[in-house]
């Protein structure tokens, strides 16, 4: 595995600007702004967008705006150049950097999802599909080093498969450019997040057969992180950010699948809210989301099982280093 520090040096640097979250420009000069990169744009993150979308950020006096890293090692390569100030990103990306002795690195504060949200997407409907299915087959995965791919090899491993024996691994396809690969005729299989997955279903390109989440069980796979630094000079923001997510968190919990799909279909033009409503019941089916942002130490565990597993882990990271979860705590307090 190449040293995660390189991809510093090596990682794009073209943020989108996706969305701010105050609808009021008259109160902006009132608020704090907060620069969130997230990983990518997706319906796994429905507690975020319904913060963003009933202003829960704004009740805690933020303008967040946000912008998409595409990847793990470009949110993680945003958070440490100071190109933002909060990242939504895998748990792994932080622990790659804690093990390259980088200073002042970035503390996940805020754990997001309990569950991988990626889908295994087949060619043709196998209403019976067991993992075993795979052998002699070959499914389009993700960057090698990534949550998605790792997950992936995870689950393949605890059935029995051997890795490129069983199954081919395709690694060498841009994660935005794997559907596309896929409807191309590319792979017997793709994993996909939604709402690609669904969408491939939904045009008769492929057929979800399994979850990569109900597979490989409870794992803190995207998490909230700030560089240590300025959450020590920024407590106050990191706990109203902290606030509003758990507010979105307890929001979704209360509300059916169709409630949070018409809040979160402005961030998602391209889906009607019956596609989305499919999408968020199946997260809701599988116990996606978390219900408080305190981060699971269990989980934490299980991540580096993961890792290690999947020969990207160079050294074990204690919990206490790496996570904080006194402003959650906080949170839930105060709320």
């Amino acid at each position: 595995m190449k040293k995660f520090i390189s991809l510093l040096l090596t990682g794009g640097m073209t943020l989108s600007l996706l969305a701010g979250c105050s609808s009021k420009p008259e109160a902006q000069a009132e608020l704090t702004p907060v620069r969130l990169n997230e990983v990518v744009h997706s319906v796994f993150y429905a507690p975020q967008y319904v913060a963003q979308e009933l202003g829960f950020f704004e009740e805690e006096g933020l303008d967040v705006t946000v912008a998409i890293g595409n990847g793990a090692d470009k949110s993680m390569t945003a958070l440490l150049s100071d190109s933002a100030d909060i990242a939504l990103l895998g748990t792994e990306a932080g622990i790659y950097v804690y093990n390259e002795g980088k200073e002042n690195y970035p503390k996940a504060f805020l754990q997001l999802t309990q569950r991988a949200g990626n889908f295994l997407v087949s060619r043709t409907d196998e209403p019976n599909f067991k993992w075993e299915d795979l052998k002699g087959k070959s499914v389009i995965g993700g960057r090698l080093g990534g949550m998605p791919e790792m997950v992936l090899e995870y689950v393949l491993k605890e059935n029995g498969l051997k890795l490129n024996e069983d199954v081919e691994i395709i690694n060498n396809i841009d994660f935005s450019s794997t559907a596309g690969a896929f409807t191309g005729n590319v792979g017997d299989y793709t994993v996909e997040f939604e709402p690609v997955a669904t969408t491939l279903e939904n045009s008769g390109s492929g057929h979800i057969v399994a979850s990569l989440g109900a597979a490989s069980g409870y794992v803190p796979y995207t998490v909230y992180m700030a560089r240590d630094e300025f959450m020590n000079s920024h407590p106050e923001t990191i706990e109203a950010f902290t606030r509003a997510i758990y507010k979105g968190q307890l929001w979704v919990k209360e509300h059916t699948s169709e409630e949070i799909a018409k809040v979160v279909s402005p961030q998602f033009p391209d889906s009607d809210v019956a596609t989305l409503t499919t999408i968020i019941e199946r997260y809701k089916a599988q116990d996606t989301w978390k219900e408080d942002p305190v981060f699971s130490e269990e989980g934490f565990t299980l991540i580096q099982d993961i890792m290690e597993q999947g020969g990207q882990l160079t050294q074990r990271v204690p919990f206490t280093d790496l996570i904080r979860t006194d402003f959650a705590q906080d949170a839930i307090k105060k709320s």
